[in-house]
């Protein structure tokens, strides 16, 4: 029997002295080190710890003054956060008490301030920050107030010596992507309101799904049970608290079999943004029905007797009658061409856009603040307000729309696609269209395939 062998037994058996099994093991591991490497050296084998010298070393370490400790901690002022809520019925008194603050002062500036007083408006379930030191006197008190439906600022009331000052800046929110599905079972708005797949879907989103698929759908007749839709959107959160929603980004609606789809694509040069179907076509119609709302046409395209010369003229424009100021907004995306006064037209805009398409509003009472040669416009922009200057008898809109600067009907223009995406940007937009692609697949519900439009 070998050494190993030996050692092997001697292991599976046991010994007693287990110092002596320490050293004989530590021998057999040389050993198969030899054997495996071809060592021509082994180490000394390590002597026992009670072998070795035993050295105490002894220090005196000196305690600290806790009573200069405490003294300078009296010395500092201390600092303390508070947060809380607003609930129904508040006043600013019962406020300022859950956030410890006894600060009379403090009150009457928050009442007094124009800025500082916007925290009063804060709706219930909104939170309220406050620092205040260990007498209850205010030092900050924070706030984010909602400005408009897309815009947040956060209000600070900060103390500084013996007076306070109010200050604001814009929120800083954080942007997320959610992605939702839906079956209809009774209607739209019930579908939206379930509480299912991480919550429900806000109204303001329902509303822009409305708009984005209703030349398509008619929600009021089209639906039928089994319908479903996907949506991807952005919200904005602040502290984990969700304070607003954003655009939505991609939608497919599922009507009777067919899907309708359409994703946001925003230029990155020029900011200008719109929905498109997946191939890239522009679901925008290229121009308005009307430049303005709550109008009649009080003269179309045709021959007529002058209004105020009374002889028979081709009238190479749509009239439309409305109140005076009534807002006159761009019918398409382009660039001010022309903004002046033009013999019968009164004060006239023309509008340059995409080829050879521009468009003519005449007769305005003034124009809108800071218009200018050259300014792009984008569709809906007010770009003035219905007057009766020029040859007019009373106010109305007189708008005109031109193809190589021959005015033709609008009215017999139909199908009129936007500006189609360039090359570079088609390219851009691929990339978008296959991302949110990928994420409808995620959504829908396997081996559900739907015929695309």
């Amino acid at each position: 029997m070998n050494p190993i062998q030996k050692i092997a037994g001697k292991r599976w058996f046991g010994l007693a002295d287990t110092s002596r099994k320490t050293r004989i093991v530590a021998g057999g591991a040389a050993a198969l080190a030899l054997v495996a490497f071809g060592a021509t050296a082994v180490a000394p084998i390590a002597p026992d710890a009670s072998d070795l010298p035993v050295k105490s070393i002894a220090q005196d370490l000196q305690l600290p003054n806790l009573a200069d400790q405490i003294a300078a901690l009296q010395q500092n002022q201390q600092q303390f956060m508070h947060e809380e809520r607003i609930r129904a019925g508040d006043s600013l008194g019962s406020v300022f008490t859950r956030l410890g603050i006894e600060d009379q002062q403090a009150q009457a500036f928050v009442r007094s301030d124009r800025l500082a007083r916007s925290i009063l408006a804060l709706k219930t379930g909104k939170r309220i920050q406050a620092e205040t030191d260990e007498n209850g006197l205010l030092l900050t008190l924070r706030a984010t107030i909602p400005v408009k439906s897309d815009d947040f600022q956060t209000v600070t009331i900060t103390r500084q010596g013996d007076k306070f000052v109010s200050s604001q800046a814009p929120a800083q929110l954080e942007r997320r992507v959610e992605m939702r599905s839906r079956e209809i079972t009774s209607s739209l708005y019930a579908a939206t309101d379930a509480n299912t797949d991480g919550g429900q879907i806000p109204d303001t989103v329902v509303n822009q799904i409305i708009e984005m698929f209703s030349t398509n759908i008619d929600f009021r007749s089209d639906l039928k049970r089994g319908d479903r839709f996907n949506v991807v959107y952005e919200t904005f959160w602040q502290d984990g608290e969700m304070v607003r929603t954003g655009r939505i980004l991609a939608g497919e609606f599922i009507n009777r079999g067919v899907a309708f789809q359409s994703v946001w694509y925003e230029d990155p040069v020029s900011h200008q943004g719109g929905y498109y179907s997946l191939d890239g076509k522009s679901l925008k119609k290229a121009f308005l029905k009307s430049p303005v709302a709550f109008n009649r046409i009080s003269s179309g395209f045709s021959m007529r007797v002058h209004p105020v010369f009374g002889t028979w003229k081709q009238h190479k424009g749509v009239d439309f009658a409305a109140p005076l100021g009534t807002p006159i907004r761009a019918a398409g995306d382009g660039v001010v061409d022309f903004v002046g006064t033009q013999n019968g037209y009164g004060n006239v805009v023309v509008l340059k856009h995409w080829s050879n398409y521009s468009t003519a509003y005449g007769h305005m009472s003034r124009f809108a603040g800071g218009l200018r040669r050259g300014e792009k416009i984008s569709q809906g922009d007010v770009i003035g307000y219905v007057g009766a200057t020029g040859w007019a008898t009373g106010p109305h809109l007189h708008y005109e729309f031109r193809i190589g600067g021959e005015a033709t009907d609008p009215m017999a223009l139909k199908n009129l696609q936007s500006q189609p995406l360039n090359p570079g940007e088609m390219n851009h937009f691929k990339m978008a269209a296959a991302e949110m692609s990928h994420r409808f697949s995620l959504l829908a519900p396997a081996g559900n395939v739907m015929a695309a439009r």
